[in-house]
């Protein structure tokens, strides 16, 4: 038998003032209150490949429209796995290196070249990756001159042995390297919409 008189509340019987207490406790949270609602992370979405434009295909030639080669004409050799395009001047006829570029800053003309000698199975976005610098703590960290980076010797080995093949295929068409050579430009009174490249 319980000791004292039962106590009525909101139609419940408590048999000790204990028992009530723990009825009516609250949980208590923890001590960390976000400033602002804290809103669920989205979850990623899957990879897909970029599809590539259908008038894009290896040897077309693209005019670049942005970077600091924008109005260059290059030569398309693929797409790689980042869904970038894989393009060379070559560097020999107009300097354009071999580059990745967004497709949607190219235009695509309608001269080809045969790139069926080209070698680049071995040329992915890991080529590309630049090497981190070391950074030196202090005043003398801070005010260092970084000079630019230079590309390393397996990239300039493969731009010569591109640079060969492409130049002897551009060899092979009457006016091609003139053409490659010649930066695109617009004057006034030029109506791109209306220009067949």
């Amino acid at each position: 038998m319980p000791r004292g008189p039962t106590s009525l509340t909101k139609g419940f019987v408590y048999r000790t003032a204990a028992t009530r207490r723990k009825a009516f406790s609250v949980k208590k949270d923890g001590k960390f209150y976000a400033g602002d609602d804290v809103k669920p992370k989205p979850k990623p979405r899957p990879q897909n490949p970029t599809a590539l434009r259908s008038k894009i295909t290896p040897g077309t030639v693209l005019i670049l429209l942005a970077s600091r080669f924008r109005g260059k004409r290059v030569v398309f050799l693929k797409q790689l796995e980042s869904g970038l395009l894989l393009v060379s001047g070559p560097y020999a006829v107009n300097g354009v290196p071999l580059r990745r570029v967004n497709q949607a800053y190219v235009i695509a003309t309608s001269t080809k070249i045969d790139v069926s000698g080209v070698d680049v199975s071995d040329v992915g976005d890991a080529m590309f990756k630049r090497e981190k610098r070391g950074y030196v703590k202090g005043e003398d960290g801070f005010f260092a001159k970084q000079g630019p980076t230079e590309p390393s010797e397996e990239r300039k080995a493969k731009q010569e042995a591109v640079d060969a093949a492409l130049v002897t295929a551009i060899d092979g068409v009457e006016m091609l390297k003139s053409y490659l050579q010649a930066r695109f430009t617009l004057s006034k009174g030029d109506r791109p919409q209306e220009m067949v490249f």
